[in-house]
């Protein structure tokens, strides 16, 4: 099969479901002062910077952002950062947001700092759920679940800069 590329979903897509999501997380979450919204370093964190945006939108929560830095194809090389102060991280909620995920692996590994300390409640927020898990992991809220098979790719692209009115003109996801 030559290089075909699929639209699987549009920018409107994608903000519908961020939207989706930022309500859902906000039920479950709703008696809760703060919530730490925590996103896998690239587009990870990008998904969680529009879903932290929406729950400020619609919610009297407290909303922290922070980035978690990993190596996804070696996480036991290195280790896994979170860019916020170990004692920001007890007793709180935290929300591990990621763009795909496939095996689990980067799930997994992306929670051990969360791990080490006395959390109120972790979840998982995925855009994409390929259902390729290797690793006990599920997302608890999901924009979107693939059968997909092994072969072929998922492309996540989300633009960094905001369009007009906080838009995101040139999102996408595709089935490569």
């Amino acid at each position: 099969m030559p290089n075909s590329k699929t639209l699987i979903l549009n920018s409107r897509q994608i903000r519908q479901r961020i939207d989706r999501i930022a309500y859902q997380v906000y039920e479950n979450n709703y008696l809760e002062k703060e919530i730490i919204v925590a996103g896998i370093a690239k587009n990870g964190y990008l998904l969680a910077e529009r879903i932290a945006d929406k729950i400020k939108a619609i919610s009297p929560i407290k909303i922290t952002l922070a980035e978690i830095t990993i190596n996804k194809k070696k996480p036991l090389s290195g280790k896994v950062k979170v860019n916020l102060p170990d004692k920001d991280l007890k007793d709180k909620v935290i929300v591990i947001v990621d763009d795909v995920l496939e095996t689990g692996r980067t799930m997994v590994f992306s929670m051990d700092p969360f791990l080490k300390y006395p959390v109120k409640r972790l979840t998982t927020v995925v855009l994409v759920d390929r259902d390729h898990h290797s690793y006990p992991v599920k997302a608890d809220f999901v924009g979107i679940s693939l059968a997909t098979t092994m072969q072929e790719h998922i492309a996540v692209e989300l633009a960094p800069v905001k369009g007009e009115s906080g838009v995101h003109k040139n999102d996408a996801v595709y089935l490569l």
